[in-house]
């Protein structure tokens, strides 16, 4: 008694064991029979919710759904801005396999191996995506992916472009996923886009997150993120300048433009704040799935 209680078979090697008991038949048989009983070849799905969080209900996650197309259609006929935010996957600075493929009369010499000690530095690519413009701002970190790294980004696109575009905003959608540096459990996510973009700018801001799972929902997923992963395609990120010219050239037949900047700043992980802190903040939370949407208001200004 060994506890197994079965194995991994291919069909050949089941119509080899079907041969020791005398039973002639042919790999490409064996794969008949399984399939008439309903068997195939099949991959792992990622169906199951873990973690302390129940997952959200399907009637929940419709609401919500129909909750950020509403605010952005009432965003959007006031003249304010709706911008979708996330954080794109890190990436080694260095002569490195960048995957996909590009023409060249020569194939690019890399490194055999991506080893984190031969990169010249991490790459931390924030985006900031302007539905309604068609525009997006990379903020290029060089630290960790933490909420005030994140809140600091859209301050930025905030400072130098946002208050261009839009110069009588006085409010500003926020589309988000539910978790990274902006997601809804983080506390100095909440704190810092209350210091860093409600109180100096006078900003009104309402987040609204999108239910777990639901990420490629979100706008800068399709895009900004996919245009700038197939202009770099097959490129070395070799160097920060690299990085930064690769996401400065994405354009779309639909008129994209992308900038970008490198944010050199180091930001320090496990920021805590007290109960009494969060407290201070000016924030509302909607009647709608309050978990998932709120709005900060600058402080001192009245709430009706």
């Amino acid at each position: 008694m060994t506890g197994l209680k079965w194995s991994r078979r291919t069909t050949r090697k089941i119509a080899a064991e079907l041969a020791t008991l005398n039973i002639q038949v042919s790999h490409a048989t064996v794969g008949k029979l399984l399939r008439g009983m309903g068997f195939s070849l099949r991959s792992n799905q990622k169906q199951l919710a873990c973690g302390s969080a129940a997952p959200p209900s399907k009637e929940a996650r419709n609401q919500q759904f129909e909750y950020i197309s509403l605010l952005r259609e009432t965003y959007a006929a006031m003249g304010n801005p709706v911008i979708s935010v996330d954080t794109k996957k890190k990436e080694m600075i260095g002569n490195f396999k960048n995957p996909g493929q590009s023409w060249n009369a020569e194939p690019i010499q890399v490194y055999d191996h991506d080893f984190r000690s031969d990169a010249v530095g991490m790459a931390v690519p924030y985006g900031i995506y302007d539905t309604q413009s068609n525009q997006g701002k990379i903020i290029l970190g060089t630290s960790y992916d933490t909420p005030a790294f994140a809140v600091g980004a859209i301050s930025t696109w905030w400072k130098t472009e946002g208050c261009k575009r839009y110069a009588n905003a006085r409010e500003l959608l926020i589309l988000a996923d539910s978790g990274g540096s902006n997601g809804v459990r983080p506390l100095a996510w909440r704190y810092h886009l209350q210091n860093k973009l409600c109180d100096p700018h006078t900003l009104r801001v309402t987040v609204c997150h999108y239910p777990t799972g639901a990420s490629k929902w979100n706008p800068i997923e399709h895009r900004l993120f996919s245009e700038i992963s197939k202009n770099w395609a097959a490129k070395p990120l070799d160097s920060y300048e690299t990085a930064l010219k690769c996401i400065r050239k994405t354009t779309t037949e639909t008129g994209l433009k992308v900038t970008a900047q490198l944010d050199p700043k180091t930001y320090v992980k496990g920021e805590t704040y007290s109960k009494e802190e969060m407290e201070q903040l000016s924030l509302v939370r909607h009647e709608t799935l309050p978990k998932w949407n709120y709005s900060l208001f600058p402080r001192g200004e009245f709430l009706e």
